[in-house]
């Protein structure tokens, strides 16, 4: 703050400066060279800014920001106590101040929105001052509707891809965003949003999310926090949303060819089963495991090309068909979300996608119509508090959509919604939970 009032006792031009590069720290700018007309006063500094390439020294940055390798180094040397060398980041900036005659006045170093390092000049040497901006967290709904693909209706609201993705991983174990989703579906969350100084920083975490599709219950996933102080996500009745099982193998992609026992071969010919479910991806798209398990196969497998089957617990075994790339071997572990393997077009293919197939008790089963395990519940000491917190988010759910929109036609089904997650707590009630 004490820079930006000695800029504003040198005229507006040089307030138009600071809030320049102040409101926009994110995204580095093409250098700047500012100076102020002749004949208005004493000409203000001139700004230079260099952005931090990749691979690139502090120190080299400085250098080719203007400054000389004697000063670069006590610059360097000052920063040093405050700033961890070895973890500076491509599009980090630096802000060169000069004077009337081109004598280096300052640099303000910013390695994020929220820290920056201010330098100045003078006759005894240079200073250095952190400045750390404090974060505000504020809590706001996001609603829409369903228009063509979630991340096109999040984009249309402002919001970013982040929130959309965190948003998807909520509901990945009960619902398939690229099967199950039809245009009119409605969605609406609380999220913690991020501020420094009025400027959007990031995302938080979601508090409570809905989601309604067509004629199906709505879903909701709420965060809960356990005795042990781990925060969890669980659905309206209790159970954590996490289940043996992902709903699909990739995230976000099209659904081209479904589960049948009858369906004409685009290659071979003639009516044969398809045991699998298409989902056309770009080749390269990371392919997923599902749950838990272990490689039983990896490499070319006829018609199938690339193949991946993995084992997994209760008689399960899933098929990765048509890969570009297999990325795990033979006998390895995996992880549920492990990237496994990258789409591809191998074997008897027309496209790239993924022919992903389910196997329970050595038969094939439709992976959109198999039900598996839920999850685990919250303990009974937490339960009563689980159901307080539910409700009182799903009231500030309501009471902040109302009041964004009042149109029945626009605005999510909440009477619907809230019912439904009453059914549920109510019926959880009944249900065996773990005690604590």
């Amino acid at each position: 703050m004490r820079f930006l009032v000695r800029i504003l006792t040198r005229g507006a031009l040089g307030l138009v400066i600071v809030l320049v590069w102040v409101s926009r720290p994110i995204d580095p700018a093409p250098p700047l060279t500012l100076t102020a007309p002749a004949g208005e006063g004493p000409a203000p500094a001139v700004t230079a800014e260099t952005t931090l390439r990749r691979r690139e020294t502090l120190e080299a940055a400085l250098v080719r920001s203007g400054l000389e390798r004697a000063d670069a180094a006590v610059v360097i040397g000052l920063l040093r106590g405050a700033v961890d060398m070895r973890r500076l980041a491509p599009g980090e900036r630096l802000v060169v101040r000069r004077d009337a005659a081109d004598s280096i006045m300052g640099i303000t170093y910013w390695r994020s929105p929220i820290e920056r390092y201010e330098l100045s000049r003078a006759e005894g040497g240079w200073s250095l001052q952190a400045v750390r901006v404090p974060v505000e967290t504020r809590i706001a709904l996001v609603r829409g509707r369903l228009e063509d693909s979630l991340f096109a209706s999040m984009d249309r609201l402002g919001e970013g891809p982040a929130l959309t993705a965190a948003f998807v991983s909520l509901f990945e174990w009960d619902f398939d965003f690229a099967a199950d989703s039809l245009p009119g579906d409605r969605f609406r969350l609380l999220v913690e949003k991020r501020f420094g100084e009025d400027q959007f920083l990031g995302y938080g975490d979601i508090l409570v999310a809905q989601y309604r599709s067509a004629d199906r219950a709505p879903l909701t996933t709420v965060s809960f926090t356990d005795g042990q102080g781990r925060a969890a996500y669980y659905d309206a009745s209790g159970r954590s949303v996490k289940k043996m099982f992902l709903r699909a193998p990739l995230d976000f992609t099209r659904i081209t060819s479904g589960f049948s026992h009858a369906r004409l071969h685009p290659i071979l010919g003639g009516v044969r089963p398809h045991l699998a479910i298409d989902y056309g991806a770009p080749t390269g798209t990371p392919v997923r495991a599902v749950a838990d398990g272990t490689v039983i196969a990896s490499g070319w497998n006829e018609g199938n090309g690339i193949s991946m089957p993995v084992r997994h617990a209760r008689d399960y075994e899933t098929m990765y068909n048509h890969l570009s790339a297999a990325l795990v071997r033979v006998g390895e572990r995996v992880r549920q979300r492990a990237v496994i393997g990258r789409v591809g077009a191998t074997g008897l293919a027309t496209g790239p996608h993924l022919d992903y197939r389910v196997k329970k008790n050595g038969q094939f089963v439709n992976p959109l119509g198999e039900r598996f395990l839920p999850g685990e519940p919250v303990s009974a000491r937490r339960k009563p508090a689980f159901d307080r917190h539910l409700e009182a988010l799903l009231e500030r759910l309501d009471r902040e959509d109302t009041q964004t929109d009042s149109s029945p036609q626009s605005r999510f089904d909440a009477a619907s919604a809230r019912g439904r997650a009453r059914q549920l707590v109510a019926a959880a009630t009944s249900c065996p939970v773990i005690p604590s």
